[in-house]
């Protein structure tokens, strides 16, 4: 069985459980996502199937990737990505990998790219609490003296300070599959998922044994 497939994320909303409960829920829409190659131990060595996800115009694809995919049909595709599968020969190219793959209750692990911030400073990057704002300070947002003196003499590996925020790969794992509605290829995960709307996110089952709570 294949272990996971690709989504996009289409926002937050929340639902009500059978006892009342209000649950935040994260909507994805997950698939159709179509086999474009299938890799196997003798060929590649490990089993894996490359999916397809999302349309594009044929314009907008380079030559490589038009006969690349016309192995696979007729059609062309925004973004691909590999999962790993038990058994490659139960797959053919071509073929739509179905949304029952997963059930309401399961837990899944979910990557995507975090919403990009820029440049930032130390009070929003890593939230500090800032200098006091009386008798004339000018150390409001300051991240302030980050020097060792004589020993080492250098400014240590991993200090917080000012730079890159967001725009990272990121995973969140254990979220619990609310409801899935196959008619609309979307499923309603519990919490929130990396990226922003229309971020494409990869959904894989999770390895972790644990069972989570409604």
């Amino acid at each position: 069985m294949c272990k996971g497939m690709i989504g996009k994320k289409l926002g937050m909303t929340g639902v009500f459980s059978p006892d009342g409960r209000h649950i935040p829920v994260t909507v994805l829409q997950v698939g159709p996502c179509v086999v474009t190659q299938i890799k196997t131990v003798a060929t590649d060595g490990y089993n894996s199937l490359q999916l397809a996800f999302g349309s594009k115009k044929k314009t907008h694809v380079n030559k490589p990737m038009l006969g690349h995919f016309g192995k696979s049909g007729s059609e062309v595709y925004a973004h691909v990505m590999e999962f790993p599968v038990d058994n490659p020969a139960d797959y053919a190219l071509g073929q739509t990998i179905p949304i029952d793959m997963f059930a309401i209750g399961d837990l899944v692990d979910i990557s995507g790219v975090s919403i990009g911030r820029g440049f930032s400073g130390v009070i929003r990057r890593h939230g500090f609490s800032g200098g006091r704002k009386t008798h004339g300070s000018h150390c409001k947002r300051i991240p302030g003296s980050i020097g060792c003196s004589a020993w080492p003499s250098r400014v240590v590996k991993g200090k917080k300070l000012p730079g890159q925020y967001g725009n990272a790969h990121k995973t969140v794992k254990n979220l619990m599959i609310v409801d899935i509605r196959p008619e609309e290829q979307v499923i309603l995960l519990k919490g929130a998922v990396p990226g922003a709307e229309s971020g494409i996110v990869t959904i894989n089952k999770t390895k972790t044994i644990k069972k989570a709570s409604a």
